[in-house]
């Protein structure tokens, strides 16, 4: 199954961290990483005042399930170093969130795919376009393209 795992850091080597969790995913058992974005610099959105984030998307083929994967990744994330906070949306080592897996629509207590507000963040949505811009939003009924157009167009009325 083709999934599209988006990273994030905007606590110390911001790059390297990013990298690291790239490595690990390429070693992990049932995950091969076939595609990556480019690395890119944006202001963090939503909690605390806090430091730019470096996000990427990456495509991976995976014969995990959805919920074997956020698991995986999730443990991904304590071993580079993550900790829980009480601070929702605060600053973080790595973040590692699964944005689609397939056309699959899941929504239960531990996990939503599509990522709920995926078609809100430009930060997602810009390195997905790269990797996939005419995947299909399997809720929206959109392509990553379409939905990364309609964004810049209503946060800015100069872009058509």
């Amino acid at each position: 199954m083709i999934a599209y795992i988006g990273l994030g850091s905007n606590e110390g080597d911001r790059v390297q961290m990013i990298s690291q969790a790239v490595a690990q995913l390429h070693r992990t058992p049932g995950v091969h990483v076939t595609q990556l974005s480019l690395l890119r610099e944006y202001d963090a959105v939503g909690g605390p005042p806090q430091d730019p984030f470096v996000n990427a998307v990456v495509a991976v083929d995976t014969t995990l399930s959805p919920h074997a994967l956020l698991a995986t990744l999730q443990q991904l994330e304590r071993a580079l170093g993550r900790r829980p906070s009480p601070v929702r949306w605060g600053p973080r080592v790595i973040d590692l969130d699964v944005l689609l897996y397939g056309d699959a629509v899941i929504h239960d207590e531990h996990l939503t795919v599509p990522h709920p507000r995926l078609h809100e963040r430009q930060f997602v949505l810009e390195p997905l376009a790269q990797l996939a811009p005419a995947v299909m939003h399997p809720v929206l009924r959109q392509s990553i393209r379409d939905l990364l157009h309609s964004l810049c167009a209503s946060s800015d009325p100069s872009v058509v």
